[in-house]
């Protein structure tokens, strides 16, 4: 018996050695290729596939930064790791994406910072208005010891924050009118998402803010249950805001960055190589998804103006009245934050204003 067990497994070895020698001499790249495998495995790095989210298109600056992740990590990873991207909010919005990150369902998620106060309510720093006054700025801050100390805070929340991508300015669109001033604003329906800050500041302003999931906002200004909403302008050209709306505002009154969030459950499954991969090509992804974001800004504004959308920019003087008109809002929610938080913020922009 145990004679007949070593013929047929000599006998099952050595047709395979015949086929991998068959195939190493044919076409050496295979071979290179193989050998490239065996050396991720033999190195920590194991065969996973990577469930990961975005709400937008795959034509947004987000989606090609979500393309670019995950050419790099298959390439970081030997082949072996494998990302698979899901675009235009196929998993659900940003809340129910980070939801099931947390519960180790989805293993990554690029998501706004709005949806994660309801765990960690320091992030409503970056939503505090007029704070920054373009995308450098942002980005700086992002990148800084204040975006880290943020980042920090997401492990006790099941999830880990691996780099900050870009949305950039946030405008405003609407149906009715061109705001270019405070008074412009009055009794304007604008979505906002369900962040307290956002909704106080659009009060202020003198609008009725409406929060609703951003999947559901092109049809309700179809519908005209509201009269605009506010993002960033590619994000405006890729979701077509031109067929249901008129008039774009460049309020520019909030920098946006996205996370890239990976479930800690998951994570914490990852060799150390395997997190090194993913780490590495989430700040390589990051630095080309902004150079491709900021080239998209300049791009959407141009077509959505040959589109037939009405642009108006905002005078220093009324972006001033606007900005006065805010701070009592700036001055409530820098107390629940954390003062010394927010004294941070202004201070790493002030760093790169000098």
């Amino acid at each position: 018996m145990r004679k007949s067990v070593k013929k047929l497994a000599f006998g099952l070895v050595i047709p395979s050695l015949l086929i991998l020698g068959g195939c190493g001499t044919s076409n050496s790249a295979d071979s290179s290729n193989n050998e490239a495998v065996l050396a991720a495995a033999d190195s920590g790095i194991q065969q996973r596939t990577i469930k990961a989210g975005i709400v937008l298109t795959e034509e947004h600056s987000t989606g090609k930064g979500l393309k670019k992740f995950a050419e790099l990590v298959e390439q970081k990873s030997g082949g072996l790791m494998k990302v698979q991207g899901y675009t235009s909010g196929m998993l659900g919005d940003e809340k129910k994406m980070i939801e099931a990150a947390q519960a180790g369902m989805q293993e990554l998620a690029i998501t706004t910072t709005p949806p994660l106060l309801g765990n960690i309510k320091e992030f409503g720093v970056f939503d505090l208005p007029f704070v920054f006054a373009n995308e450098t700025e942002g980005a700086a801050v992002m990148d800084s010891p204040v975006g880290q100390k943020l980042l920090d805070k997401l492990p006790d929340q099941g999830l880990v924050g691996l780099a900050y991508w870009e949305n950039g300015m946030r405008s405003l669109t609407n149906s009715k009118h061109p705001v270019a001033s405070v008074q412009d604003f009055q009794d304007l329906k604008i979505r906002t998402q369900q962040n307290e800050i956002h909704l106080d500041a659009f009060r202020a302003l003198g609008s009725n803010p409406t929060p609703m999931p951003y999947t559901e906002v092109f049809s309700a200004m179809e519908s005209k249950t509201i009269d605009g909403a506010e993002n960033a302008l590619p994000v405006f050209e890729t979701d077509k805001y031109n067929e249901a709306q008129e008039y774009l505002s460049l309020t520019e009154h909030l920098y946006s960055p996205f996370i890239v969030l990976v479930s800690k459950k998951f994570w914490d499954q990852l060799s150390p190589e395997e997190q090194k991969i993913m780490e590495e090509a989430a700040v390589e992804s990051r630095d080309f998804q902004r150079e491709t974001n900021r080239a998209d800004v300049a791009k959407a504004l141009k077509n959505l103006e040959a589109l037939g959308m009405k642009v108006n920019e905002i005078s220093l003087e009324e972006r001033q009245k606007m900005q006065e008109t805010v701070k009592p809002v700036i001055d409530k929610y820098a107390k629940s934050l954390g003062e010394e938080l927010v004294k941070e913020l202004y201070a790493e922009v002030n760093k790169v204003r000098k």
